[in-house]
């Protein structure tokens, strides 16, 4: 039987960093091909992955999902099956404990959009641009997209995004707190590379438990955050980055000391 064609590829770095390409040209769709290869390239992150770029080859990131998939859906106990399936690959990406870093270099919609949205920082070429389009077909973001969306912009946001199903510019989505960053379209692949590998050569584990307290803050606000974020951080003397870098700082100031992410 014919092996299916890679639809995915994973560098892995010196620095940890590692670079998740999407490649299912020419319009990067979701199926359930892909998501098959994407869980198992998940599945190949090292133990000690620091960090991680999820990037799309091709004119676009992509221009949605398979409508022939919802086509196929003959009862909404079929379809909530197929819901549920899609739903896992941003909530696994969410929960990574390492940061997570999403390239937007052109035109994203639908699962590609909120795959970003579960990703720590977007980064956002300045031709870039974002859509929730599900509307075209009478059907609501099913992966998680309209809630995260709500929690960068707010809920009122989120309503025009889904509601309108436009598309909206890189600086749109900045001026929202969605998109991070907007860099130069020229050498936008290279800036975003560089940017993850800033964050995997820093203090990863420290990286992992500011998610955790942010994890927290989701769910129950700063009350629930403080209920947790002393353990959290206090857990952190655990590890050589922490000490190491307090007698860098003692011995040889700010901004010398090396992290290994252990």
């Amino acid at each position: 039987m014919t092996e299916p064609p890679a639809l995915t590829r994973l560098e892995i770095q010196p620095s940890g960093l590692a670079v998740l390409t999407i490649d299912a040209g020419p319009l990067n769709l979701y199926t359930l091909g892909l998501h098959e290869q994407l869980d198992a390239t998940l599945d190949r992150l090292p133990a000690d992955t620091r960090a991680l770029l999820i990037r799309f080859a091709g004119r676009v990131v992509s221009a949605g999902v398979d409508v022939t998939l919802f086509d196929a859906q003959q009862s909404p106990e079929q379809a909530k099956i197929l819901f549920d399936r899609m739903l896992t690959l941003p909530d696994r990406i969410a929960a990574l404990a390492f940061p997570t870093v999403f390239a937007a270099h052109a035109l994203c919609l639908t699962w590609a959009f909120e795959v970003a949205v579960a990703c720590d920082i977007i980064l956002a070429a300045e031709r870039a641009s974002f859509g929730l389009v599900e509307k075209v077909v009478g059907l609501t973001p099913t992966m998680g997209g309209t809630q995260r969306l709500a929690a960068r912009a707010g809920v009122g946001r989120a309503k025009e995004f889904v509601m309108t199903g436009e598309r909206y510019s890189a600086a749109t989505l900045e001026r929202w707190n969605v998109v991070n960053r907007v860099l130069p379209d020229a050498g936008f692949d290279a800036a975003a590379r560089a940017f993850a590998e800033q964050l995997a050569a820093g203090p990863t584990r420290a990286h992992a438990a500011t998610k955790a307290v942010l994890d927290h803050f989701a769910t129950g606000g700063v009350p629930g955050a403080n209920r947790h974020v002393t353990e959290i951080a206090a857990d952190l003397y655990r590890t050589e980055d922490l000490r190491g870098a307090v007698r860098s700082f003692l011995a040889e100031g700010p901004g010398k000391a090396t992290f290994t992410g252990r």
